[in-house]
């Protein structure tokens, strides 16, 4: 077991999204690409299950998770949203899941990938490369950012498995269904409101 980090965590979240484009046809995404951040949640703790999507690199199925420290996690919101459900690296890594693989694009061109392993493949080409590489014509692409951990499949649950869930704002608890906040217990479930107002009072995070 590590040592106690500020910027490490034994738990992962999942983030839902609004965005409306996803990738493949076949892509099991699509039957959620119409509703909401906030209602892909409440699919996924109805159906205690987060649908494995297609990836946009190597077209594999996999769940995607973050292990950005909560430092970041406000600007991690901005890309996705404020809603999550968040798992122990445990549970998932019992699921077959562990962190994605980083890789250079001209590095996986000589590598002959096992079906098993496509799903945890992401491509890595930051914008610091060499410009001498710029004939390899790679579009830059660096997610190392979100730290991120992937199941190659769905991913099942049990509410009592369940670590964490991020809302926005108080009026997403108040609405939210009490079904839920009985059995998932209220003492789990964070605010990136507070969050807000904690950087706002004390901006110890900020950069700008």
């Amino acid at each position: 077991m590590p040592k106690k980090r500020p910027d490490f965590s034994m738990y992962v979240a999942h983030f839902t999204s609004d965005r409306i484009s996803v990738n493949g046809i076949k892509n099991p995404a699509n039957e959620y690409k119409e509703i909401s951040a906030y209602e892909r949640l409440l699919n996924i703790l109805e159906l205690k299950k987060i649908t494995a999507s297609e990836m946009p690199w190597t077209h594999s199925r996999a769940v995607c998770f973050t292990e950005c420290p909560w430092t970041s996690l406000l600007l991690h919101t901005e890309e996705y949203s404020t809603y999550a459900i968040g798992f122990s690296k445990a549970a998932v890594f019992s699921k077959h899941g562990s962190p994605a693989l980083y890789v250079r694009p001209d590095q996986y061109e000589k590598q002959k990938w096992h079906d098993h392993i496509m799903p945890f493949v992401t491509p890595f080409w930051p914008a610091y490369h060499p410009k001498n590489c710029d004939k390899a014509n790679f579009k830059v692409c660096d997610f190392s950012h979100e730290r991120e951990w992937r199941t190659p499949h769905d991913f099942p649950f049990e509410y009592d498995q369940i670590e964490f869930i991020i809302l926005g704002t108080y009026e997403d608890m108040a609405k939210f269904p009490r079904e839920y906040k009985d059995t998932i217990g209220r003492e789990k479930f964070i605010l990136m409101d507070n969050y807000r107002k904690v950087e706002m009072l004390w901006p110890v995070h900020r950069i700008d």
